[in-house]
């Protein structure tokens, strides 16, 4: 029988993506996705982080968490293929592995406390809110990066046409936001990234979407290669989607 270990959560992410549905596919693709590393009660000691900002980036150990019940596949169909292709998952980075586990490499902000919480702060993240953490280490860039690494069907970063427009209250919503500063940039990054399921890529017709980004509910249609953000919404903590307020910052 082959042996098992169990794992302790180190601490847990706060990310603005809620849902899986437009999370860039590979780490630093938006350097403007913030988001906070909260350390678990037993790993907030101050000691534990002692020297780790002289360190620009992190990698970071997690569980894919959202999708670990629901087992693992052999064979995946890569996004970066069109969805069309088969390949085995240890040639991929697919989220449904034998183990449910992930490497990310994200850029490290700083150390703070907040509310006697201990908190690493980062950038360039592609992690779902309430990702939890197994293990981080610092990166090296004399032994991590390999300027001559073969990169196989995903060799360079993913690219698109797609433009991005805002209604003009929407750029005015965003601009008033005082805590995200860089929420419209965001948007138009994640949009720009095209997040829409492979099948919808075909289709001709002009189609409405919608997702969350922080605590903010943003709808917007495509037409071709344009996305044009009709209408963003602040969501009140706890709140379901559906409940929401008007076009406003109250």
């Amino acid at each position: 029988m082959m042996p098992s270990y169990q794992m302790q959560v180190l601490g847990t992410i706060r990310s603005p993506y809620k849902q899986k549905f437009a999370i860039p596919r590979q780490p630093g693709l938006i350097a403007e996705a913030k988001a906070e590393l909260v350390l678990e009660p037993g790993y907030d000691d101050d000691a534990i982080v002692r020297g780790i900002e002289a360190f620009s980036h992190l990698w970071l150990v997690f569980v894919f968490h959202e999708t670990a019940n629901k087992g693992w596949s052999p064979l995946v169909r890569p996004p970066r293929l069109g969805g069309n292709e088969k390949k085995g998952v240890f040639a991929t980075r697919a989220t449904f592995r034998p183990n449910p586990i992930g490497l990310s490499v994200v850029k490290l902000e700083g150390v703070v406390r907040k509310q006697g919480r201990l908190i690493i702060q980062l950038s360039g993240v592609d992690l779902l809110d309430g990702t939890p953490i197994l293990d981080i280490k610092p990166y090296l860039p004399y032994a991590d990066a390999l300027p001559n690494a073969a990169g196989g069907f995903a060799d360079a970063a993913p690219e698109t046409d797609m433009t991005v427009s805002f209604e003009p209250a929407v750029l005015q919503f965003c601009q008033r936001q005082k805590d995200q500063p860089e929420l419209a940039v965001l948007i138009e990054k994640v949009l720009k990234q095209d997040p829409r399921p492979q099948y919808k890529k075909q289709k001709a017709e002009q189609q409405s979407y919608g997702m969350t980004l922080y605590h903010f509910n943003i709808k917007w249609t495509v037409n071709g290669v344009h996305n044009h953000v009709t209408e963003i919404r602040h969501v009140k903590e706890k709140q379901q989607e559906h409940d929401v307020q008007p076009l406003s910052d109250a």
